[in-house]
This record gives C-alpha cells, structure tokens and sequence, in this order.
C-alpha cells in the first residue's frame, strides 16, 4: 500500500467528487424550463434525470478496472475534463434527443471521477483517518445536489438552463487543474491484466452485496430527491422557497454520511447502521407522501419526515464504501469494487425515478411513492442480513 501522504490532496479528491456530482444533481432544479422549452412529458422528464446512470448501469464495472489499470489520479483528470466537454456541449443541444446522448456522456466522466476515488483517499491519508474521510467522501453526492438544488435556480433565472450547463463545465475544469497540481503522482502499482480486476470482482459474494445494498438506496434516494422541486411546484410552492426546500432536504444527507464514519471509528457495526438507514428510509417515506390532510401541522410533518428520509439515510452510502474497501477481492481491484457498486447504485437511479413518475401517473397524485420506495428498501435490508452474515464468517 502507498504510504500516506500529508497535505490537503485528500480535500481535492472531494473536490472532485462534488464537481462530478454537480452534473448529476442539475437537472432537477431545471426539469420545468426543460419541460416547457423541450416539450417533456413527466415520463420523459424522469427518463432526461435518470440518463446519466446509463453509462454506470452498462459499463461502471469496465470503467472501474480501466481505472484501476491506468491509475486514479489520472482517471479522476481525465473524468473531469470529460465531463466538461459533455456539459459545454449539452449546453449548445437542439433538442431533448442531443441533450439525452450528452448526459449519457456525461456518466461516464462521472464514473471515471467517483470510482477511484475511494482507493486514492487510502493511499492520501492515514489509516486511522480513512473512516472519517469515508464518510466525508459519502456526502459528495448530497452536498453536490443541495448545491445544484440552491443554487441552480438563480443561475438560471439569469442566463437560463443553457448557461447553467456551461457555468458547470467550467467548474469541472477548474477541478481537473486542482487536482492536477494538489494530487501527487502515486507509485506505479503492479501491472496486471485489464480482465484481471474484473474477473477477480465477479467472482466474489461481498462486492454483490454492497451493490444490491446501495442500488435499494441510490433507488430511493434519487426517486424522492429528484422529484421535490416537481411536486413542491405542482403543489404552488414558489421557486425561492422550493429551491431552499430541496437543498435542505438534500444537505440533510450530509450528516448520515458524515456520522457514518465517526460511528464505524467508535465501533458501531456496519450492518447496524445499514440496517438504521433502510428501516428509517421506509417509514420515513411512507409518512410524507401517505400521510393525509393539508394543514400547516400536516405538511410541516411531512417535510419532516423527508428530512429524515435523507438525514438517516446517509448512513448508507458513507458505511458501504467502507465496506467496498473491506470485501474487495485485493488492492488492485478496489476501483473495480466500487465500479460495480456504482453499477447496481446507476441501475437504481435509472429505474427509480421513471417508476416513480409511472406510479404518480397511474394513481393520479403522489400518494403511492413512500409505499413503492419502501418495498425497494425492503430489498436492501435482505442484502445486509446477508452483508451481516458473510461479515460473521470472517
């Protein structure tokens, strides 16, 4: 293992992951412009939010090996610049269909970021730090989405969707200098065989399992997240408000992620705070879009309830990337572990949000949504007694 190294190149690491996240999380705050520039249905809509998984369902295990065969500060740079070529020229899209493919594009850049990271944070900090840092690099993704939740709208409002696309861009290659300059080339790990990591991967239980766990979460996640500024302007909530809203509800995933690595340091066990996450999520879930009644009281409870869908649920993702580290079959296939994580976590991100369009739809309101995403919580707490019990085994 790389010895650790001193300094803030571990902050640049975040750095990246938060810029990658940005693209994730931009389209939300932009689906109404989308929508009456475009002419998106709501089906359609969740189909433009989901695309850029296309590129981590299909090929995030592939993406990991080749990161882990060309190395990972390399993979981020290249992660970084590629994503803001498709989002400098997602900006000049025609159409829904050009947008579409840019996203897709945009995945991958996203991939090549988020998948070595993990592995490049062991080799930057001291072991006895790795937890925390762990946990920090869990709230990439929500800290990007309250960022892109706050402050897209005002972004918008003055240079429209098209000049948040490129403002972004710009971000993303501010982010692959930094990186550049603060991250230190690594020692040359042995070489191996691109299908070496790959192999190795598949043929292991434990990577399958903190797959399924984190595709039943990204699933819920990204379903109830994305939709908010939809339905909170459905409901006639004004756009200042319902951007303060959403960021809030997805800042809130911060203090899960970030209290994932403090309890793992204290000795919590992971399948515990897997096991919190899930249960917290379902109930959670049930009780803001069920819950009857149209008072004050009411919707007050009901944002509540989402803020603790997403607080507690950041337990999640910070404690299995952890694991990743733990149940991947070696050190040369920790990117791959991770890739194929991302892989199950890109399938549910993919498939969440169009079902839960599907549903509102079919049922005529948002009724049904905390039932649906708890059934796919429900999944993921078979994939903890099962994380649980391999853990058991030693």
């Amino acid at each position: 293992m790389t010895p650790a190294r001193p300094g803030a190149a571990w902050l640049w690491v975040l750095v990246a992951g938060v810029a990658a996240a940005l693209h994730v999380g931009k389209l939300a705050p932009a689906l109404a412009l989308l929508q009456a520039e475009l002419g998106l249905t709501l089906f359609a809509a969740g189909v433009l939010l989901s695309a850029v998984q296309v590129a981590g369902m299909l090929g995030a295990l592939a993406l990991g090996a080749l990161a882990d065969t060309v190395g990972p500060r390399r993979s981020l740079i290249t992660g970084l610049l590629l994503l803001a070529l498709a989002s400098g020229a997602g900006a000049l899209a025609p159409g829904a269909a050009w947008l579409l493919g840019w996203r897709v594009i945009e995945g991958v850049g996203f991939l090549l970021v988020v998948l070595p990271a993990p592995g490049l944070l062991r080799a930057l900090v001291p072991a006895a730090q790795l937890p925390s840092r762990l946990g920090l690099w869990g709230a990439y993704m929500p800290l990007a989405t309250a960022m892109a939740l706050l402050l897209g709208p005002a972004v918008m409002a003055a240079v429209g969707w098209r000049g948040w696309w490129l403002l972004l861009a710009g971000v993303c290659a501010a982010a692959a200098v930094g990186v550049w300059r603060a991250v230190p080339v690594l020692p040359a790990a042995p070489r191996r065989a691109f299908v070496a990591p790959l192999r190795d991967t598949l043929a292991h239980g434990g990577p399958w399992l903190v797959g399924l766990a984190f595709g039943a979460y990204s699933s819920q996640w990204l379903a109830v997240i994305g939709f908010l500024p939809t339905i909170y302007a459905q409901a006639g909530v004004g756009v200042g408000a319902m951007a303060v809203l959403t960021a809030a509800a997805a800042a809130a995933n911060i203090i899960g992620n970030i209290a994932s690595g403090r309890l793992l340091q204290r000795g919590v066990a992971a399948p515990v705070l897997l096991a919190t996450g899930f249960v917290t999520m379902a109930l959670a879930a049930i009780t803001a879009f069920a819950l009857p009644g149209e008072s004050a009281a009411t919707v007050a409870l009901r944002y509540a309830a989402v803020l603790l869908f997403s607080a507690v649920g950041g337990l999640i993702p910070g404690t299995l990337f952890s694991l990743a580290l733990r149940v991947a079959p070696g050190d040369h296939a920790v990117a791959s572990t991770v890739g194929f994580m991302q892989q199950w976590s890109a399938a549910g991100q993919f498939a969440g949000p169009p079902l839960v369009a599907a549903v509102a739809v079919a049922v005529g309101g948002w009724q049904f949504t905390g039932i649906a995403t708890a059934l796919v919580a429900a999944l993921g707490l078979l994939a903890t007694a099962a994380l649980a019990a391999r853990l058991r085994r030693g």
